[in-house]
């Protein structure tokens, strides 16, 4: 496993933690398992051949990785009921998209 991958599976972990211990206390443990839950979005990669390819950006590739989707995972964020996973499929989406963006020479990687 490559520190690369290390990091961008630590991002999926710890960046939704954050967001629960910070604007979900109350419910921290729920909010955090919630939107970790959201990681089943990469079921999509099993559609994928490669299942997974280190230097392939996720977004704009995979079906629920689809500028739609992600416009369908913003609206989520709209009604309560569906608010913490949205805000973890978008979380998911972005910490994807900082792959893109390190692979592009962005980000200072």
């Amino acid at each position: 496993m490559t520190l690369t991958l290390i990091f961008h599976l630590t991002l999926h972990t710890l960046v939704p933690l954050v967001i629960a211990l910070v604007f979900f206390r109350d419910q921290w443990q729920k909010a955090w398992l919630i939107m970790l839950a959201t990681m089943l979005v990469d079921l999509d990669h099993l559609l994928a051949d490669p299942i997974f390819a280190a230097d392939r950006c996720s977004i704009g590739f995979h079906p629920l990785h689809t500028y739609t989707a992600i416009t369908v995972y913003l609206l989520m964020t709209l009604w309560r009921p569906l608010r913490l996973v949205g805000i973890g499929l978008l979380i998911h989406m972005v910490v994807d998209a900082s792959d893109c963006w390190r692979m592009a020479g962005f980000a200072g990687f």
